[in-house]
């Protein structure tokens, strides 16, 4: 191979590596997103295809936007993008949560409610709410708008995430 192929082949595995690094070893999530620019907030809204394991009930290529865990064991699907502190169009913050389906829970009396507990970057201020059942669809409004910071529990499974809610 002359030096020119070499330089081309080294090219490529540098890229590749650039988009296949995860800090836990494990697979990548899709990182194609955008994060909010006037924010730290590490909020990636996905517009791609769900993966397999989240795409039940929707049809073909569908790409709505959507959050992956930092885990990637949970994808918020967001039914209203952007986020929206107040609605004024009556419509809602509706999120559907699909957790990545395990063959065992860490935990089997754990209680399947999905918990949320919020935190507004950089302050103090903190909500928590409820999906009964477990992850599924929900209505999730917060009281200011910016980067929340979510601590997702649910039989016995853990993971975070960041959400951006406008104004």
């Amino acid at each position: 191979m002359g030096s020119r192929g070499k330089l081309t082949l080294a090219m490529s595995v540098v890229l590749l590596a650039g988009c296949t690094a995860t800090s836990d070893g494990g697979s990548a999530a899709p990182t194609s997103a955008t994060a909010t620019a006037a924010s730290a907030c590490a909020a990636r809204v996905e517009t791609g295809p769900l993966p397999d394991w989240a795409d039940a009930g929707f049809s073909g290529d569908a790409r709505v936007p959507h959050v992956f865990g930092a885990k990637g064991d949970i994808v918020a699907v967001l039914f209203a993008h952007p986020l929206r502190q107040h609605r004024k169009d009556g419509s809602n913050n509706k999120i559907l949560w699909v957790a990545r389906a395990a063959t065992t829970s860490p935990d089997p009396t754990a209680p399947a409610t999905l918990v949320i507990t919020a935190t507004l970057d950089g302050t103090d201020t903190t909500v928590t709410r409820e999906v009964a059942g477990g992850p599924g669809p929900s209505i999730i409004d917060v009281p200011q708008a910016g980067c929340w910071r979510l601590d997702l529990r649910w039989s016995g499974h853990t993971d975070t995430m960041d959400l951006v809610y406008a104004p």
